[in-house]
Formats: structure tokens, C-alpha cells, sequence
């Protein structure tokens, strides 16, 4: 599993060369791709072990990157992949990775209301050094402000504040996060 997700995370750091090259150079790009840094917390419900995540309510604060790929479809409408890992540093929790799809509406000049839906893998400091990773679908919604359409003349709108909220099978986790990301 860990194979097929250095290889995923290895193809993945191509698309921004791929996406450069497609480039119009128009101010209106069809395929923007981006990068991120987050920081937040995860708490697991306490009930037993249903859906793959373990039975006791684990948490813990983490520090997560993020990399992805826009297309710009029609209007505002927006579809994308996303690839993020995170470390844990403090709490229950070791390291989280996690593909997701996602589609979007632009809001004003440069924001993006969105709604994403993937797949994570979780394993827990609090279960041993060899312990088995639980999995399962991921979802949440989230929203990127860009600073343009907060008023700002003085930074880029290619920087982009992002908040959201994720969680794990069903609804047994909540996972706010905040952070920037950058489009090149």
C-alpha cells in the first residue's frame, strides 16, 4: 500500500510541469495546480470500531500538506484532485495520507466554495510503532478566500486562505483545518 502511495505521490509531482505546459497564457487558466500547508485537529467518536476506525476516542492536533490540481470547467464550476499527508504533533495520532476528488463554484474574483470526497489512511502513536493503519472514505467541505475578494489590493490572488471540515466513515470523525494554498 505504502508503494502505490510514494509512486501516486511521485506522478503526482509531474501535473504541475503538465499543467504549465497547457498554459494559454490568458488570465483565466483552465488547469491551475497548488500547494498547501494546514494545521487543526481530528477527533474520533468513542463507539466501537465501525467503519475500519479503532474503538476509543482517539485526537490530536496535526500539520497537514496539501497538493492538488484545479480545472476550470465552465462558468464557475471547478473540478480538481487532491493529495494531502499529515503529521501528527501531539495527541493520538501519528501520520494521516488522503486522496480525494473535488468540485467547485468560484465566488467573487478568486474564491472557491468546495465540497470533496476521497480516501484516507490513519494509523495512531497510541497503538505501537507497528501498528495497522485503519481506512475508509473521506468527505467534507471547505471554503478558499482569496485576499482580492477580502479587500486586499496589496497581496496576490494566486495565495488563498482555506478552511474546512472533513471526516471518516460515517460521520464518525470531525477534522477542522485551516490554513493557505498557493496556485502557480
Amino acid at each position: 500500500m505504502k508503494t502505490l502511495l510514494f509512486t501516486a505521490a511521485a506522478a503526482a509531482s509531474f501535473l504541475p510541469a503538465v499543467a504549465m505546459a497547457q498554459d494559454d497564457g490568458s488570465s483565466t487558466r483552465r488547469i491551475e495546480p497548488y500547494v498547501g500547508v494546514m494545521g487543526g485537529v481530528h477527533n474520533f467518536d468513542s463507539e466501537t470500531g465501525k467503519e475500519g476506525i479503532p474503538p476509543v476516542g482517539y485526537k490530536g492536533r496535526m500539520v497537514e500538506g496539501v497538493a492538488g490540481v484545479n480545472y476550470n470547467v465552465a462558468g464557475p464550476i471547478v473540478l480538481g484532485v487532491e493529495g494531502g499527508a499529515s503529521k501528527g504533533v501531539s495527541g493520538d495520532i501519528d501520520w494521516e495520507y488522503n486522496a480525494a476528488g473535488r468540485v467547485g463554484v468560484k465566488a467573487g474574483k478568486d474564491s472557491l466554495i468546495f465540497g470533496k470526497v476521497g480516501y484516507k489512511w490513519v494509523n495512531f502513536d497510541a497503538l505501537g510503532p507497528d501498528s495497522q493503519d485503519f481506512h475508509g472514505t473521506t468527505y467534507g467541505a471547505g471554503v478558499e478566500l482569496s485576499p482580492a475578494d477580502m479587500g486586499s489590493s496589496a497581496m496576490s490572488s494566486n495565495i488563498r486562505f482555506r478552511v474546512q471540515a472533513d471526516t471518516m466513515g460515517n460521520f464518525r470523525s470531525i477534522r477542522p483545518m485551516a490554513g493557505v494554498v498557493a496556485k502557480f
